[in-house]
């Protein structure tokens, strides 16, 4: 036998058919339709059209049906004759626009009617375009395609909307647990301030802190210095914030109340106990150390004061903290301090101490510049002259009331009890000891 070469002359030829446009579903935004309309006839037309086109269509004979239908199967458009017994196209367009939520479905009017009042009753009822009857099928397709271009708009809206309300939910979370924590924060600086009260035998002590967000940077305390002396303390870290509240929380511990021996502005004497330092001393060493040994950029503004219990005298120390009030028994006010440089700021700095003398019924208010700088609604600050004028005001009022009032005061001149700065202060009415 021979073989002979298969060659394309010799193969045998396989019939092709070419697919029906109907079996290839169609790929856009629309693909399910719904046509509506009395007229059977008008909708085999439509519908034959449609399924060319590689649509899946629905058919309905009225409006009611046409909702039932869309209950189970939403479609993307709808072809809806005007004219129709029991509910119009307008109405069943309406009735689709209150079903309207993330999935929006493209409505549009089979109608005869041209005039332009009618087309703007049918926007008005929600329709997005216009078909006139009879239907020109090349129109047709090119309405769709319009409509897909506005529902694929309208699909990548809701898309970005929920990612949107996604991220803005788990924004919401994240602020809710910050704040959360801020709150905690806030709970924990506040009781660095553990007694705002303190009744000595020698006149009352007063202390008062307010922070202008959940935390900041000032701080107020006092604490035993031997038998014969209290220590006072104002402090004022640059900033705002967590960082400076977290910097505020150190310092504290360098002035503890608690543990006197790592108070760093005591020292033991030769019977072994707890005695002020010299206060210009204690601040150049806290320098040094904010300098040498943390790792920050924030400074502080500081005031350091012992009191003598029994005579009333003071010794201070003040770097960059605003200058001390005090208010004489008879009613002047005298600013006293030397100013100085805030600690932190610069190596190599020397500060300096000053003293005075509380005589009975005078008293010193120490406090920190979101006072006298807090602003007015034209921007003035408070100043110095505007301090004078409210301890003059409150020269009656005591303790935790006088700091209570000057908050109030504070608030009025501000027109907000949203002060931008932190404020503190510090309030000793010394009475002295009692006659013997």
């Amino acid at each position: 036998m021979t073989l002979r070469p298969i060659s394309e002359s010799t193969m045998p030829s396989v019939p092709t058919r070419p697919i029906p446009l109907s079996t290839l579903p169609h790929v856009g935004a629309i693909r399910r339709v719904l046509v509506v309309d009395d007229s059977k006839l008008q909708r085999k037309l439509l519908t034959i059209a449609l399924k060319k086109w590689g649509f899946e269509v629905m058919e309905a004979e009225g409006g009611e049906e046409a909702l039932d239908l869309a209950a189970d199967n939403r479609p993307d458009l709808v072809l809806s004759d005007w004219m129709m017994p029991g509910m119009s196209g307008l109405e069943l367009c309406q009735r689709f626009r209150a079903l309207d939520g993330d999935e929006y479905t493209y409505f549009i009017l089979l109608t005869s009617k041209s005039d332009k009042e009618e087309v703007a009753r049918g926007l008005d009822s929600g329709a997005d375009d216009f078909l006139s009857k009879p239907v020109d099928n090349n129109e047709l397709r090119a309405r769709i395609t319009a409509g897909e271009r506005l529902i694929e708009m309208q699909r990548s809206m809701v898309q970005a909307n929920r990612a949107l309300s996604e991220t803005l939910g788990e924004l919401q979370q994240l602020y809710d647990n910050i704040d959360s924590d801020l709150q905690e924060a806030k709970k924990l600086q506040q009781s660095l301030v553990k007694e705002r009260f303190r009744a000595l035998p020698v006149g009352d002590l007063s202390l008062m802190l307010r922070s202008s967000g959940h935390v900041g940077g000032d701080l107020v305390g006092f604490f035993e210095a031997g038998q014969k002396h209290v220590g006072l303390y104002a402090l004022d870290v640059s900033g705002h914030g967590i960082s400076s509240a977290l910097m505020t929380a150190r310092l504290a511990g360098y002035l503890s109340s608690a543990a006197p021996d790592q108070n760093v502005a005591l020292h033991k004497n030769t019977k072994g106990e707890f005695v002020p330092r010299s206060p210009d001393e204690v601040v150049a060493d806290l320098n040094n150390l904010v300098l040498n040994e943390m790792e920050t950029e924030h400074y502080f503004t500081l005031l350091l004061a012992f009191v003598e219990l029994e005579t009333g005298q003071m010794i201070l120390s003040q770097a960059g903290h605003p200058h001390p009030a005090i208010q004489r028994v008879g009613g002047e006010i005298e600013l006293i301090g030397t100013g100085g440089f805030p600690v932190g700021l610069l190596s190599g700095v020397s500060f300096e101490k000053f003293e005075l003398t509380l005589a009975r019924g005078d008293r010193i208010l120490i406090l920190s510049d979101g006072v006298t700088e807090c602003p007015g609604p034209d921007g003035t600050m408070l100043d110095e002259d505007g301090l004078i004028t409210l301890m003059n005001d409150l020269s009656a009022t005591h303790g935790p009331a006088f700091l209570e009032a000057m908050i109030w005061r504070l608030t009025e001149f501000n027109g907000s009890e949203d002060f931008p700065d932190d404020v503190s202060a510090i309030l000793f009415e010394y009475q002295g000891l009692e006659a013997t």
